[in-house]
């Protein structure tokens, strides 16, 4: 059964076995709760990319890669001169 030690800053590794099982990498996020047993479960917070749909609203006018391409060229012209 994998274990990991609490360090004095109330920290702890996951072990690579419950790692892998998760699916967890550095960065993500792992929640803790408990269940109506009292025991505590571990679970790996993932968001379906479905969800995010909409979330982020354009601000003016949508362009094409030709468009933007000449932006950019512009952009980078006025920085050299």
């Amino acid at each position: 059964m994998p274990a990991a030690t609490v360090t004095s800053k109330g920290q702890i590794t996951l072990p690579k076995e419950v790692r892998d099982a998760l699916g967890v990498h550095p960065g993500d996020r792992v929640l803790f709760w408990r269940s109506p047993q009292g025991q505590f479960v571990v679970e790996a917070e993932t968001v379906d990319l479905r969800t995010l749909r909409g979330s982020l609203k354009g601000k003016g006018p949508r362009l094409t890669v030709e468009e933007m391409n000449e932006v950019i060229a512009q952009a980078a012209s006025r920085a050299n001169s």
